[in-house]
């Protein structure tokens, strides 16, 4: 059973969530909150495996909230809930953690599809949505390889290999186009890419493509080697 926490100041849209997600065998909405301090709060008392969680909230709000939960309670992944598809909030709501996003106008079979994906680790942005966002925002991110000369540190450990893989991954490129552009196997390549993931910190896809793009391997969407 996956477990649920909604987070949305309008207890009306929570209601509805609920109903779609109850809906389910497989989910259980275990509780809910009005804003980000209470979400906290829920989290550590119900421990749920996915936070939906709307991101403009008064108070705190859901890009501070899903940066505590990420760090104080890393096994409940988060959910963002957005209204646009390309938005700055969500973005951010991204760097800080989150393991991807949904609209607001989502269907309901798309609603618990993105909750089961993520319950099971993996980050629901598509690939060239994320780029599309990050070739948006890229300029404001604070990149490592504009603090100091060189290559940023935290690629020194990965293989050329793996940075060819995690060029590709950042060009918004799935494991099955890498797998032909690199001419190996998807296991292959699904093997680089646990590797690279273990090694830069990033507990999924969405994670390592703003890795990517803050060390300056991915820049303006072009794919750039910083050896």
């Amino acid at each position: 059973m996956t477990t649920v926490l909604l987070v949305d100041d309008q207890s009306l849209l929570r209601v509805g969530f609920r109903m779609v997600i109850e809906s389910e065998p497989d989910l259980e909405v275990v509780g809910d909150a009005g804003d980000g301090r209470v979400a906290l709060a829920q989290v550590a008392a119900l421990a749920p495996d996915v936070v939906l969680m709307d991101i403009r909230m008064p108070g705190m709000d859901g890009i501070e909230a899903t940066r505590r939960i990420v760090e104080e309670h890393p096994a409940s992944r988060v959910l963002v809930l957005t209204t646009f598809d390309v938005d700055d909030l969500a973005f951010a709501a991204l760097r800080a953690g989150a393991s991807g996003f949904l609209l607001k106008s989502a269907r309901p079979d798309e609603l618990v599809d993105a909750i089961r994906t993520v319950a099971a680790g993996t980050a629901v942005v598509a690939p060239r949505i994320l780029r599309r966002m990050l070739d948006l925002f890229a300029p404001h991110l604070p990149t490592a390889a504009a603090a100091e000369p060189g290559p940023d540190p935290r690629l020194a450990a990965l293989t050329p290999r793996e940075l060819d893989v995690l060029r590709l991954v950042a060009a918004g490129s799935s494991n099955p186009e890498i797998a032909a552009e690199l001419v190996v196997s998807e296991t292959t390549v699904k093997t680089h890419v646990g590797n690279l993931f273990a090694k830069l910190g990033a507990r999924d896809r969405v994670q390592a493509v703003i890795i990517a793009y803050e060390c300056g391997l991915a820049v303006g969407g072009r794919a750039e080697a910083r050896r």
